[in-house]
């Protein structure tokens, strides 16, 4: 549970869940970084006397480091780290280019793990922190066209839950947040396709990716509500290792969750007999 006024670290925040969540934090008057590659797009934040300013790209880690150094200087701590950047790309598997794939596992895995990294210090001197990494319904469920997106969120749910386990005895929490389709920039003007799209995909991925783009700025979640959510989640005396976020996502996972299983029922008795027969 965080303090009426905490100070927080955002990431990604020039839209999006990161700029609802720093334009409430600030309003409330926690003390906050807010973060952007281009500072320019955070004007709006300039002269709030609890907010500091910064350029991030968190696949630089000059620039990490320089940011978590500043907060500290100004702020005298960190209490919660929203790992926030990051975006996505639709390609079918045989579609995806390597050069756009290692970029997005820099920012949304690599990013994000070095972020965390470059807090913890400060969390595991004072005995308390909150680390929170948004990853995605994709993150626990696989769609046919967002397949290494998908990898990239379900990097961020493995490591996080081992984190979590390691954190817990230190008094650092560690929150998972789980949106579904949010009216955000994600499958807007933030989205990256390949070059060349694979005929025989159509009627899968690439029909997904055009659902997707399709309903861009349609779509069911609200930012400001999620936003709230997540401070909610945050300031429980309890925090969920796991928020999903919107009715699709909780809807989607409570399918996945039923097949699921459904299967390891249907295949138990081959499972169990890959043991020693006597191991018990």
């Amino acid at each position: 549970m965080t303090s009426a006024h905490s100070v927080w670290l955002v990431t990604g925040c020039s839209s999006g869940f990161g700029r609802e969540i720093a334009r409430i934090l600030v309003k409330r008057g926690h003390q906050v970084v807010v973060t952007a590659r281009n500072p320019a797009a955070l004007d709006e934040f300039a002269s709030a006397r609890n907010a500091l300013v910064a350029a991030l790209d968190v696949t630089v880690p000059v620039q990490i480091a320089d940011v978590v150094q500043q907060a500290e200087a100004r702020f005298g701590r960190i209490d919660v780290l929203l790992n926030n950047a990051g975006y996505g790309y639709l390609a079918a598997v045989e579609e995806g280019e390597d050069q756009e794939v290692r970029a997005m596992f820099e920012t949304n895995v690599f990013g994000l793990a070095n972020m965390t990294k470059a807090v913890l210090p400060g969390m595991r001197e004072r005995g308390r922190g909150h680390i929170v990494n948004i990853s995605s319904v994709g993150g626990l469920v696989g769609f046919p066209g967002i397949g290494y997106y998908n990898a990239t969120k379900f990097a961020v749910e493995g490591l996080s839950e081992a984190l979590a386990k390691e954190t817990a005895p230190l008094g650092i929490r560690v929150t998972i947040v789980e949106p579904g389709p949010f009216r955000t920039d994600w499958a807007g003007r933030s989205l990256k396709t390949p070059k060349s799209a694979i005929d025989d995909y159509a009627q899968s991925a690439g029909a997904r990716r055009a659902a997707i783009q399709g309903y861009s700025g349609s779509q069911q979640g609200d930012p400001v509500r999620g936003a709230e959510a997540i401070i909610q989640a945050v300031e429980s005396p309890e925090p969920p290792l796991h928020l999903l976020l919107g009715r699709p996502a909780c809807e989607m996972i409570a399918v996945k969750f039923k097949e699921f299983s459904a299967e390891i029922d249907k295949w138990r008795e081959v499972s169990l007999a890959a043991d020693f027969p006597d191991a018990g």
